[in-house]
């Protein structure tokens, strides 16, 4: 079996042949927030059938390929569709585009999702910043031989997500009057939602969201030394805080709903990370 390191540098040489452009921000797009690839101005697409031996989305929501381009004056490389632990990849290959874009250029990353609200003060709709995350039954992305040449062998996650870039973020949130809550950010392994009694777990371990992706993204991105923000789109209350059963549509309608103000704070703090 092709070792990580080595298929890690195969897709790297792919995407070079096809598209030379060098980032500084790579930026991930979660479910129902796609449309977000409207607002740069865009370069150059890739769809990762067109990279060899690269994991596909298979999710709705998720198109599934790399748009390269321009927000503001930042280069910028963005993932429209991840994969997911759940879709049946080893973690490796979900956290593969992660050190893939870090391989290109990028020395920020900027995370998005949909989640359950836990913190029993959210509702749908409402943006939340991460301040850390627990990472639950998925598979550390580290597990196995380290490759030196992507970090150390015992990476510190006493801050995963960047203090200053958090702080940009809220004052960013607050100038374009966007309410932005904070909370950790808990990573299930899905592709079933979370039952009551989980949800009820997840609370007492101090989980103000859950979902099904991000934590292990941000462990590899991390663990190559990149600096790390996220924000997660609160699409409805997990399982038991409400009657009401929990659906992918619902979380694509809400992520939709919650587009426009989305769409604004990515953009306006993208310009501002690079001006402070």
């Amino acid at each position: 079996m092709q070792n990580v390191y080595e298929k890690l540098i195969s897709c790297y040489e792919s995407i070079q042949e096809k598209i030379p452009f060098t980032p500084k921000v790579a930026l991930v797009l979660g479910s129902g927030l796609g449309d977000y690839a409207e607002e740069i101005r865009v370069e150059a697409e890739l769809d990762y059938h067109e990279i060899d031996g690269f994991p596909v989305s298979t999710v709705p929501g998720h198109a599934g390929k790399f748009i390269f381009g321009w927000i503001g004056s930042v280069p910028v490389v963005c993932m429209k569709g991840r994969v997911h632990f759940y879709e049946g990849y080893p973690v490796s290959d979900v956290v593969l585009p992660i050190r893939l874009m870090k391989r290109m250029g990028a020395e920020l990353l900027f995370l998005t999702n949909a989640s359950g609200g836990i913190n029993p003060s959210f509702s749908a709709g409402d943006l939340m910043l991460l301040t850390d995350h627990i990472s639950l039954f998925a598979p550390n992305p580290l597990i196995g031989q380290n490759f030196d040449e992507l970090g150390v062998r015992f990476p510190d996650m006493t801050q995963v997500y960047d203090r200053k870039l958090q702080e940009i973020l809220k004052k960013t949130a607050a100038e374009q009057k966007i309410a932005l809550q904070e909370g950790v950010y808990a990573q299930l392994t899905g592709p079933s939602y979370e039952t009551p009694a989980e949800v009820e777990l997840l609370r007492r371990l101090g989980a103000d969201a859950v979902g099904m992706s991000t934590a292990v993204e941000a462990v590899a991105a991390k663990h190559m030394g990149m600096r790390i923000c996220g924000i997660s789109c609160i699409s409805n209350l997990a399982a038991g805080m409400t009657k009401q059963p929990l659906s992918h549509e619902e979380v694509q309608a809400a992520a939709d709903s919650a587009a426009p103000k989305f769409q604004k704070l990515v953009t306006e703090s993208i310009q501002a990370f690079y001006r402070e």
